[in-house]
């Protein structure tokens, strides 16, 4: 017998003395996490009564609070459900240098589902190829993300579970679901298995989790082994990686087919509005009573008419249920987090509209152009925007897309005119002039965005020359919308 095998003489002074080493080590990796600007997220599945909750308390007992929060999740509240799946988990994940202990996540709903045979073997393929979508794009952030599946044997959580019910102290972990599904014991594992199985590119950690001791150490272990090599891996890969602005689809010709002489009388555009304005009140109130959401997206050059066009719009919906968002440069607290995650936090709950003055699609537009983004970065944001887009219209929702086209001359005469009249000049600045400079790298760049994010939905192109026909053809386009989403309620 090795010397490390022999039992000690004093198993709980040993005991602590590996808590202490532990604690330590995670204290100081909290530090450099900091400093190095890496998030962390630890998340904890696995059988009722393993020790997920027992982990998590010895995992803040041993590490500084100030840089750890934990959320445990449950089925969605009402709240929650008014918006796509995965929207409570974007809003709690951590920025950069900050960790994150999740329990429930992701994971569990599903394999619950398939356990209690909700979901047929063809949905929870599916479920599970959209959590490995979300992890590739944290884990394309630079987010390490950690999976622990605490494991217990059949006899094993029986015991454990009429242990802490008996204990006046203890019997409040226990919820009535954990005997139900002590009985789905047999399809919970296999369930688990089949969701183990398919997480490859972010593996599972096993977690024996019988041994009430051992446990929480093997897993402070794992975390401190991965973010060592993970800080080992930040420092050593820390040189600037070059930025590009080639063309992705060089044969695309969207913007030819605008036709800026597009025009509307002012009569006509005035009955236009007032009637497209009444009928898109009286869609909004049928989407609003049936939980259809509807996200808006604004994009187009400075100066080509978008705020003139969202009044119009605005003035067609109830003030309560709408909200515009203007999206202006991140704030250092969006910055600590995927480009994304500002924008998952402004969906809005079924029924609602938001209106996004600009979007999302500033990742392959000004920080494309700008270098804000890296080429590897910017380019795979296509596939992510997707991603997003699906989750969306997957909860019921309608997007919208516009991209408000003007020619350069008319923005030339647009700008003069903010120049001379003091209610319209703080609408222009010396970035909106630096603009015009690159028309030609933004087109380049807008014609791929088309392109590459049409599905799954399209791009609509509005000829904004006369301010009159692009206003008019937005609320024609969204009332189009409406009308094709609420045909089962008409």
């Amino acid at each position: 017998m090795s010397k490390e095998d022999k039992p000690s003489a004093h198993p709980k002074k040993e005991h602590q003395k590996k808590v202490n080493t532990v604690r330590y080590d995670l204290v100081q990796l909290q530090q450099q996490i900091r400093t190095s600007a890496l998030p962390v997220i630890i998340l904890l599945e696995g059988i009722d009564g393993a020790g997920k909750h027992e982990i998590s308390d010895d995992l803040n007992e041993w590490m500084d609070p100030r840089w750890l929060k934990t959320k445990a999740y449950d089925k969605p509240n009402e709240e929650e459900s008014s918006r796509p799946e995965f929207w409570r988990f974007w809003k709690d994940l951590p920025g950069n240098g900050e960790m994150r202990i999740l329990l429930h996540a992701w994971h569990s709903e599903p394999i619950l589902d398939r356990t209690e045979q909700k979901n047929s073997t063809d949905n929870y393929d599916k479920k599970i190829k959209k959590i490995n979508q979300f992890e590739k794009t944290l884990r394309d952030n630079g987010v390490l993300v950690l999976k622990f599946f605490i494991n217990l044997d059949h006899q094993k959580q029986h015991e454990r579970l009429i242990k802490l019910s008996s204990d006046e102290l203890l019997s409040w972990k226990i919820k009535a679901s954990d005997w139900d599904n002590l009985k789905l014991y047999d399809q919970y594992i296999e369930s688990s298995k089949q969701m183990l199985n398919k997480n490859a590119d972010t593996p599972w950690n096993l977690i024996d989790g019988a041994d009430t001791k051992k446990r929480s150490l093997v897993v402070a272990k794992i975390i401190i082994e991965e973010i060592k090599a993970k800080l080992d891996n930040i420092h050593h890969g820390s040189q600037k990686r070059k930025t590009s602005n080639e063309r992705l689809c060089p044969k695309t010709t969207y913007f030819k087919d605008v036709d800026l002489t597009q025009k509307l009388e002012k009569a006509d555009y005035k009955h236009k509005l007032k009637s497209l304005q009444a009928e898109i009140s009286k869609l909004q109130q049928i989407a609003n009573r049936n939980k259809i959401s509807s996200i808006i997206v604004m994009e187009g050059w400075d100066a080509a008419g978008k705020g003139g066009a969202i009044r119009r719009l605005a003035r067609a919906l109830d003030s309560r249920q709408y909200e515009v968002t203007p999206i202006a440069a991140p704030t250092p607290e969006e910055l600590a987090h995927h480009y994304l995650w500002r924008f998952w936090k402004e969906i809005p709950s079924a029924g609602r509209v938001a209106i996004f003055d600009r979007s999302w699609y500033g990742r392959v537009l000004v920080e494309r152009i700008e270098g804000f983004a890296t080429a590897e970065e910017w380019k795979r944001a296509y596939k992510e925007i997707q991603q997003f887009e699906n989750q969306i219209i997957d909860s019921g929702a309608i997007i919208c897309k516009f991209w408000v086209h003007i020619d350069q001359e008319e923005q030339l005469g647009r700008f003069k005119d903010r120049e001379h009249t003091p209610h319209k000049s703080w609408k222009l600045n010396n970035e909106d002039w630096r603009n015009r400079d690159k028309w030609k790298d933004y087109l380049d760049a807008a014609e791929d965005m088309f392109e590459l994010t049409k599905e799954p939905t399209p791009w609509n192109l509005i000829a904004g020359n006369q301010k009159h026909f692009s206003r008019v053809k937005i609320l024609e386009v969204y009332a189009e919308a409406l009308k094709n989403r609420l045909s089962e309620f008409l």
